[in-house]
């Protein structure tokens, strides 16, 4: 855990959260600042930088964390009309927390390009 990390004072329960799910070394909560009707982020519940850590040190991990986002969008019911999954990995990816997480955006139509 990073003591000034606001994901891992979220896992410690040190700032609230609307938390949906956990994991084994995963959580599922929704954002405070919505982008999308449906805006939920899946992090690992030990800090992990980015997505770039993940390459040498846990490579299923991103895996798990997009697998439960996939579940609860199939259980949410937007697997026909669709949603999307975000990593941003650094400053030029808009990585405003940085701690691994994966957004689920659903429930309206999404523009692209993104950025």
């Amino acid at each position: 855990m990073a003591s000034d990390c606001v994901f891992c004072r979220i896992v410690a329960g040190e700032l609230p959260a609307d938390v949906i799910e956990r994991g084994d070394g995963w959580m599922v909560f929704a954002d405070i600042a919505p982008a999308a009707p449906t805006h939920l982020l899946a992090i690992p519940t030990c800090h992990v930088s980015g997505v770039a850590a993940t390459v040498d040190e846990n490579p299923g991990l991103v895996a798990d964390l997009v697998g439960a986002l996939t579940t609860h969008a199939r259980r949410a019911g937007f697997e026909d009309d669709g949603y999307r999954l975000v990593i941003n990995q650094g400053r030029d990816g808009a990585q405003s927390v940085p701690h691994l997480h994966v957004h689920l955006l659903a429930g309206r139509l999404l523009d692209w390009p993104p950025g």
